[in-house]
């Protein structure tokens, strides 16, 4: 290792005067002996059967682009797959901003690398609440099912119990999450999660499966709304009245995309309300582009309870100038380190300044607009394919942005289906079977406001090719 005369540009410290030079300082003549500690059967001394490094940018970025041009994208294919993250149009100035060094370079530093990250922050917090119609927010989770996680924690540490209840019909991918974070978050949580039915025909929540398993053991109550399926749940204020009675949080999972045409759900009795910032100016990412976030009104109780940082106002000294800062930071494990609420980090700060500038470019009437948009295209485009010979919609419900499609009478497999689709350009919906068991002919059409009436039109034609041939 101490004969390696190659200097990589993209590694520290390669350059080998300057390895011979921290060798010496620590008083070692070859590198093995930093590596004595470890068993010498556990150690692979030969050369590692990788090609050799590419030492310039120009043939690293011909190589990764090789690569990247063997990926099928949304650039290429009209797209129709969501269930969780969906394509929606991101205007230039999102990622020029996003991308400034100021923020690139700081976005999880303090303040004395603050180049006006934490306006931003504030300004974030400002919008997303104003639409959310609460108080309080926190700084970003990992992602959507994290938030959705520490949301159920924390109605769990403030009632002092250990049962949540959720729907059978919501995220699957979620619900992993939330099984493996109700057994871990804390060794005296070990939260036990019951499954509320849902009616078959209008795939909304059964109140009455609901009103039997709540009880005083309950501590939460969580919907998604709009469902995973796409469902508009518009029994919240019910829920939420049942859901209180019994002492428990009502928590509503939430597409914040959608609050331009519905109501809020603080609104209709929320408690605490969470989701995903995918729809705010983030882009489709394999393994990113998203980012959790949890609001509630400015009550004691919740605030003491948020497992993150807070920004706030204070009174300013100068009569109309504002001030911002950390509120509350010995709630965190910044402060108490594995004492804190729950473990946290700043992954996925970067993204508030995306949501920030895409709330700010959009603005009230903006935002009523797009979600105008994708109301329209996806009602059109669900009565376009129920009107296919053997295509039906699943749910008699009224939704938003996703639809369940079921082509059981057409005698072709989702499978089959999405295959001949992708041969023509066209990315299918999500084939069910591998979810809900009830719905093994069934796919999860997502329709957002980047569709054309063309390109819909264009996947009703292949449809009923593929459906009638």
């Amino acid at each position: 290792m101490s004969e390696n005369k190659i200097v990589y540009p993209y590694i520290p410290n390669s350059n080998p005067e300057t390895q011979k030079e921290m060798m010496d300082y620590v008083g070692v003549k070859d590198m093995w002996e930093l590596y004595e500690e470890i068993p010498e059967d556990l150690l692979y001394r030969d050369r590692l059967a990788i090609p050799d490094g590419i030492l310039d940018e120009f043939s690293i970025k011909k190589h990764v682009e090789k690569i990247l041009a063997k990926n099928t994208n949304c650039d290429e294919f009209i797209n129709f797959l969501g269930a969780g993250c969906a394509q929606h149009f991101i205007p230039a100035v999102v990622d020029e901003i996003t991308t400034r060094g100021e923020f690139l370079t700081c976005y999880g530093a303090e303040s004395w690398a603050d180049h006006g990250k934490y306006q931003a922050f504030v300004e974030y917090n400002s919008m997303l609440a104003e639409l959310l119609e609460t108080e309080v927010m926190s700084v970003p989770q990992f992602d959507g099912g994290q938030a959705m996680s520490t949301a159920l924690a924390m109605a769990c540490r403030m009632t002092d119990r250990r049962k949540v209840l959720l729907p059978e019909l919501m995220n699957p991918m979620y619900r992993s999450i939330v099984a493996n974070y109700m057994d871990s978050v804390q060794d005296e949580l070990n939260v036990e999660c019951l499954f509320i039915k849902f009616d078959p025909q209008s795939g909304k929540l059964d109140l009455a499966d609901l009103g039997e398993k709540l009880d005083e053991t309950v501590a939460a109550v969580l919907i998604e709304n709009p469902g995973f399926l796409g469902v508009l749940e518009d029994q919240g204020s019910q829920i939420a009245e049942l859901t209180k009675e019994v002492g428990a949080e009502f928590i509503v999972y939430v597409n914040p995309i959608s609050l331009g045409v519905l109501e809020a759900p603080a609104n209709y009795g929320a408690t605490i309300t969470c989701g995903d910032l995918h729809s705010l100016g983030l882009h489709l990412s394999g393994g990113n582009g998203q980012a959790g976030f949890i609001s509630t009104q400015g009550e004691a109780r919740y605030l003491n309870n948020y497992k993150d940082f807070i920004y706030g106002f204070a009174e300013p000294e100068v009569a109309g100038e504002y001030v911002f800062g950390n509120m509350l930071i010995d709630r965190t494990h910044y402060s108490k380190r594995a004492f804190g609420k729950e473990f946290t980090g700043t992954g996925t700060n970067l993204w508030m300044i995306s949501a920030a500038v895409y709330m700010a470019l959009m603005g009230p009437k903006g935002m009523e607009d797009v979600g105008t948009a994708i109301l329209y295209n996806s009602q059109y485009a669900a009565q376009e394919m129920a009107g296919i010979e053997g295509v039906s919609l699943r749910f008699n419900s009224p939704f938003f942005q996703e639809f369940v499609v079921d082509f059981s009478a057409t005698g072709k497999t989702v499978a089959e289906i999405n295959d001949k689709l992708l041969k023509q350009g066209i990315f299918g919906g999500l084939d069910l079977s591998s979810c809900f068991g009830e719905f093994a002919d069934c796919a999860l059409y997502c329709v957002t406001e980047v569709l054309t009436k063309a390109e819909i039109d264009q996947l009703v034609v292949q449809l009923r090719k593929i459906v009638e041939n």
